[in-house]
């Protein structure tokens, strides 16, 4: 059988405790990484829409470049920064990784969108990359360019939402928290 905790007995959630000043800086740089990738997502879908109007060639290839050097240079190493920071807060605050609805939400959510964009956005993005490369102008008539440029369209703008709500999420903190359970012996 299973029964709560009362309200005033908290779960321990690490050995580690960290100062207040501490705290604060690691939330500064999770908010930092999360600002970061969402804000180069934004730039990314941006520069695709515009890319749907290319008439050039020479800029078609520079511009699938240019976001698969924002991909590689600045959304992976600001997700996995965010990835990190946050596994550090879940672990290092009372937060903890399942106390709360709020941060199961994020986990699920984080891991999703860094999922996705291993395996779907990425090597779409640098499928486009490399067939513009080769084809220049005349990859527009590639059915697999045009695929791979639609999902990386309608990926990054999904992407780009649910960043917005994990960002929502993290300020508002709905969604109160679990109630712990343990085992009755």
């Amino acid at each position: 059988m299973v029964k709560t905790l009362p309200e005033n007995q908290e779960q321990k959630t690490s050995k580690y405790k960290l100062t207040v000043k501490q705290k604060n800086w690691l939330i500064s740089a999770h908010v930092a990484s999360m600002g970061i990738w969402f804000g180069t997502a934004i730039c990314m879908v941006a520069i695709a829409l515009y890319n749907l109007n290319t008439t050039n060639g020479d800029q078609l290839y520079a511009i699938n470049l240019v976001m698969k050097l924002l991909d590689d240079f600045i959304i992976i190493p600001a997700a996995t920064a965010s990835l990190i920071t946050g596994a550090l807060l879940s672990w290092l605050t009372t937060w903890g990784f399942v106390k709360y609805y709020w941060v199961i939400t994020k986990w699920i959510a984080t891991i999703s969108l860094i999922t996705f964009g291993t395996f779907w956005l990425g090597p779409w993005l640098n499928a486009v990359t490399s067939l513009s490369e080769d084809l220049r102008l005349k990859a527009l008539e590639n059915p697999l360019y045009m695929f791979n440029d639609r999902g990386i369209i309608i990926g990054g703008i999904i992407q780009t939402v649910s960043l917005l709500i994990i960002i929502t999420i993290s300020f508002l903190k709905p969604w109160g928290k679990r109630k712990p359970v343990v085992n009755k012996t």
